[in-house]
C-alpha cells in the first residue's frame, strides 16, 4: 500500500512548503531587530522581543478584542440563520426552492467591492458606519450563501422519515428542526464555523471602509497601521500579525478533527 501511495508525499511536500513558507518568514521578521539586514530566509540566532512590545503598544489588543466580538456574533448568526434557511430548501424540492438555491449560488459569485458604493449608501442610511452592527451585517450577508449551501447538502442526506416520525409525535416544524435536525449538524456546523470564522476574522475590505472611527478597529486594520507612506515598521507589523493569527490558529487546531469530519461527510452525503 505504501508503494502505491508514495506519490502523495511527493505532491504534499511542495504544497506544504508553499503554505508554511509565509509563516516561516513572518516569524523570522517578527523576532529580528530592525537593524538586522540578513536575509528573510534566515532565522535569527537571538530573540528580539521589542517588536512585540511595539505591537502591543499599538492597536493590536483592541483589534483582537473588536475582531473577536465581530467574528463571534457574525458566525453565531450565520450558523443559526443558515441552518434554518437550509432546512426548508433541503426538504421541499420545488421549482421555487431550486430557484432560490440558484440565486444563493449567484450571490456567492458577486465580488463585494463591485457593489461597495450602494452598500456604503445603505450603511449611511442605517446609521451603521463605524459600528459593530454595520460590519456584522455585511459579513453575515456575504457569508450566508456558503453556509446555506453546505447545510442544505448535509440536511438533504438526513432521512425525511425522522421528520415524519416527529410530526406523528406532535412536533411542529420548529421543534423538529431544533430537536431532531440541529443535533445532527454538529460536524458540518464545525466546518461552517471555521470557514466563515476565518473569513470574518481576516476581513479587511469591509473594516477599511466601514470602520472609520478609532473607537472600533480590527486585527487587519491594526496590522496595516504600522505601514505609512513615509515610513513603515515591518518588524512590528510582523509581530502584530503573529499575535493576530494566534487565536484563529488555536481555534482551528482545537476543531481540526471535527472540521475534517464535517467536510468529508458533506462531500460524501
Amino acid at each position: 500500500m505504501r508503494e502505491k501511495t508514495w506519490w502523495r508525499y511527493v505532491v504534499a511536500l511542495p504544497v506544504m512548503f508553499i503554505y508554511l513558507m509565509p509563516f516561516y518568514i513572518l516569524l523570522g521578521v517578527a523576532f529580528k531587530a530592525p537593524n538586522d539586514a540578513s536575509s528573510r530566509w534566515m532565522m535569527p540566532n537571538y530573540l528580539y522581543l521589542e517588536n512585540f512590545r511595539t505591537a502591543l503598544s499599538g492597536k493590536i489588543v483592541q483589534g483582537v478584542r473588536d475582531s473577536l466580538i465581530i467574528t463571534v456574533v457574525s458566525v453565531t448568526l450565520i450558523v443559526i440563520i443558515g441552518a434554518m434557511a437550509a432546512y426548508p430548501l433541503a426538504r421541499n424540492r420545488s421549482k421555487l426552492n431550486r430557484g432560490v438555491r440558484t440565486f444563493i449560488m449567484g450571490v456567492m459569485m458577486v465580488p463585494p467591492l463591485s457593489i461597495l458604493v450602494p452598500m456604503y449608501r445603505v450603511m449611511i442610511y442605517l446609521n451603521a458606519i463605524s459600528t459593530y452592527r454595520g460590519v456584522i451585517l455585511l459579513l453575515v450577508t456575504f457569508q450566508l450563501p456558503l453556509a446555506i449551501f453546505i447545510f442544505t447538502n448535509f440536511i438533504s442526506s438526513i432521512p425525511k422519515a425522522l421528520d415524519e416520525a416527529a410530526a406523528i409525535d406532535g412536533c411542529g416544524p420548529f421543534r423538529t428542526f431544533f430537536s431532531i435536525i440541529m443535533p445532527q449538524l454538529k460536524p458540518v456546523t464545525t466546518s461552517v464555523v471555521i470557514l466563515t470564522g476565518v473569513t470574518c476574522w481576516n476581513d479587511y475590505q469591509f473594516s477599511l471602509y466601514m470602520l472609520q472611527s478609532p473607537r472600533i478597529t480590527s486585527v487587519t486594520l491594526a496590522v496595516s497601521g504600522f505601514f505609512a507612506q513615509v515610513s513603515s515598521n515591518v518588524h512590528a507589523a510582523a509581530a502584530a500579525a503573529v499575535l493576530g493569527v494566534l487565536p484563529i490558529v488555536i481555534l482551528f487546531l482545537l476543531l481540526q478533527k471535527y472540521f475534517i469530519q464535517g467536510m468529508v461527510d458533506s462531500a460524501i452525503k
